[in-house]
């Protein structure tokens, strides 16, 4: 148990909340997708630093289908360059169904690379050679997205590939415009295998992560496109990923998503975090009801709307250090024997949802052997309500699993802690420094020891 389980228990309680939603079917037009579990429900949040939360079916491996697209677009961008690839494909929403025939009147250009007609173009422009054909270069590459080797499920291939005329339809429609610049038989047949690669929620997580972190695995920490291509990928995946329900989501989501008929969805909420959602059972969309209803409804909770001002990356934890470490601490701490015995986080700013994150995972990583921890918040300038819920069940858990916490809180940031009973910034005099808030609570807690 651990403070930062407070980020699992959340997606927890929506698995939970929405794990007895019964609207919808799995994709039965793609005979091997019809054999999902349409009880499976899982999600899982990969933050900036790394950190992976899951709930539910989050390990169970499924294929990408459509949430490949942005990350093959994302290849395409980074091989031949943005003028390139709009030569051959648009960036405007179609405002139509993923397979819809999407073709700019006069070029034959697909609308975008989210709809299908666009995705098979974009495969298509991924250069293909004896050395590295193009369905391993794209292996490869969502691979380094995900941080780890992926795979390719042959069943669900050869599926695809037996059922997919209208795909192949398409696909002969853009070569007699012009605007596809290989083999139409070759190209969705690329296409059906990008589809095919297996993935779990945490893996697509990690992925959409990636994207959130400006092109860097925020797990691997390699970077995988650069930060323009990062970007431009978002850009499209806000204004056309959810085909023609890109709109509403934006609107009520407010994050940059791609959704597949295989159940998963990813949403990026930029310099914060990737999420992603795995249910089968699909609406009139071909997007996850579960995963939609889940997100939205995180999105609404949490205040992560693209739109609302967030917290800027890496600011708001300044320091983890132990008590007698701090420079002004005095030398009558370390002789009571305080040295290395209580942690200190300062935290500063305003604290959100990606904010309590960062606290609520230092105060796990600090304190020496699982030691006590002082919680500084003087330099932090508010807490809204949902980053405070966090921490209030954050310290509880910490407190829980047997560590002591105090926080110095000289404004009164957080309100009554059930849960940190210890002295606080607040208990002292007025003219108190921080540094007396910090070894005041330090001596409470090594005290206790």
């Amino acid at each position: 148990m651990s403070a930062a389980d407070a980020v699992t228990d959340s997606l927890a309680g929506l698995r939970d909340r929405f794990a007895t939603v019964r609207e919808g079917e799995p994709a039965d037009y793609i005979p091997q997708l019809a054999l999902a579990d349409p009880d499976a429900f899982g999600l899982a949040l990969v933050s900036m630093d790394g950190h992976r939360y899951s709930a539910g079916d989050a390990e169970v491996h499924f294929t990408l289908q459509s949430v490949s697209k942005p990350f093959v677009y994302a290849l395409a961008l980074s091989v031949l360059g943005l003028d390139e690839v709009s030569r051959w494909v648009g960036a405007e929403p179609s405002g139509e169904a993923f397979n819809a025939i999407s073709l700019e009147p006069g070029t034959g250009r697909p609308a975008n690379a989210m709809v299908n007609a666009g995705a098979i173009v974009t495969t298509a422009l991924v250069p293909d050679n004896p050395d590295e054909p193009a369905s391993d270069r794209i292996l490869r590459c969502l691979g380094r997205f995900a941080g780890r080797e992926l795979d390719v499920d042959e069943e669900v291939f050869a599926s695809e590939s037996a059922t997919g005329d209208r795909n192949r339809a398409l696909a002969y429609l853009i070569r007699s415009t012009g605007t596809l610049p290989v083999d139409p038989v070759l190209a969705v047949d690329r296409y059906f295998r990008q589809c095919a690669i297996r993935v779990t929620a945490v893996d697509l997580a990690t992925m959409a992560a990636t994207l959130a972190y400006g092109g860097v695995n925020p797990v691997t920490r390699e970077r995988v496109v650069s930060a323009e291509v990062a970007a431009g990928v978002l850009a499209v995946m806000a204004t056309c990923g959810m085909y023609d329900g890109s709109g509403d989501w934006l609107l009520r989501v407010g994050l940059p998503a791609k959704s597949g008929v295989s159940g998963g969805l990813i949403a990026v909420g930029p310099a914060r975090f990737g999420v992603a959602a795995y249910s089968p059972p699909l609406d009139a969309t071909g997007g996850s009801v579960r995963g939609h209803a889940a997100l939205e409804a995180m999105s609404r909770r949490y205040g992560l709307h693209l739109m609302l001002n967030p917290a800027l990356p890496g600011s708001t934890v300044t320091l983890v250090t132990t008590a007698d470490d701090l420079p002004a601490a005095p030398s009558g701490e370390r002789e009571r024997g305080l040295r290395g015995r209580v942690g200190v986080v300062v935290a500063q700013g305003a604290i959100d949802f990606t904010a309590a994150e960062r606290v609520l995972y230092a105060l796990d990583e600090s304190g020496p052997d699982g030691g006590p921890v002082v919680l500084d918040l003087h330099d932090v300038t508010s807490v809204d309500s949902v980053a405070r819920g966090m921490l209030h069940s954050g310290l509880a858990r910490f407190t829980a699993d047997g560590r002591r916490a105090a926080v110095v809180d000289p404004k009164d940031l957080l309100g009554p802690i059930d849960a940190v009973r210890e002295r606080t910034g607040r208990d002292l005099p007025r003219h108190a420094t921080r540094e007396d808030a910090v070894a005041g609570c330090a001596r409470a807690l090594a005290g206790e020891g």
